[in-house]
């Protein structure tokens, strides 16, 4: 496995995957080429976000796959894949739509490199029931690319807005693991990013996470390996 799954595109006040940069050519090393999928993207047109990241990473040679007449055919033949952030529930539709579910995680389990961030790591998990996100269209299945074998929680915050008596984050994240007690969610603070190498789960970036299962919440540092997880 080679797969960075970044938890925002921002981090404080940098600019577009400023922060990210190092890692995400880090983990392209001897790619030529990445191939872009702006699927997420719902009130931006997919041309423009795939001119954004190319700004953002300039250089690296990017292809949008909506520009591709075979999508499958393009996820064959790319030498890595990025999958941008949005809406994750318009992402995932248009992955099945698109039956790009089954080659994506093929290729990935075969050494291709995946870089994910927010709806593009949420996807990596094992369903997308814990985004932060509105159902604002149905998929054919909340079944994700179950490239790692737990929940995943990108921007993941214990901020609680002063007078705001909904649910904090923690709280739904709760819900979920009451309803589902053998499966571990990992919420990815902002600035931070999990890379899975070979057999190996850890955390980098600028900022911590923390596992939360239905015994207890644990932190997790910069640097922490925590490939236990793929055990899950």
């Amino acid at each position: 496995m080679n797969i960075l799954m970044l938890s925002s595109s921002q981090y404080l006040d940098t600019g577009y995957l400023t922060h990210a940069q190092s890692m995400i050519e880090e983990h392209l090393t001897s790619v030529d080429e990445l191939l872009f999928i702006p699927y997420a993207g719902v009130t931006v047109s997919w041309d423009d976000y795939l001119t954004k990241v190319q700004q953002a990473l300039p250089d690296i040679s990017i292809k949008g796959i909506h520009d591709f007449n075979d999508p499958i055919g393009a996820v064959r033949q790319a030498q890595a894949v990025a999958v941008g952030g949005g809406n994750t529930f318009n992402l995932l539709h248009t992955l099945y739509q698109n039956k790009l579910i089954e080659v994506i995680r093929e290729r990935v389990s075969c050494g291709m490199p995946y870089i994910g961030w927010s709806a593009g790591s949420n996807i990596c998990g094992n369903s997308i029931r814990t985004t932060n996100d509105m159902p604002i269209i149905q998929p054919e299945s909340f079944d994700a690319l179950q490239l790692v074998p737990f929940q995943l929680n990108p921007h993941y915050s214990d901020y609680q807005p002063p007078g705001h008596n909904g649910e904090t984050r923690a709280e739904r994240l709760a819900e979920f693991i009451t309803l589902n007690p053998t499966m571990p969610v990992v919420g990815i603070r902002e600035g931070a990013a999990l890379k899975y190498e070979g057999e190996k789960l850890t955390l980098i970036g600028e900022a911590g996470g923390l596992i939360l299962t239905q015994s207890d919440t644990k932190n997790i540092e910069i640097g922490q390996d925590i490939s236990h997880l793929l055990m899950a």
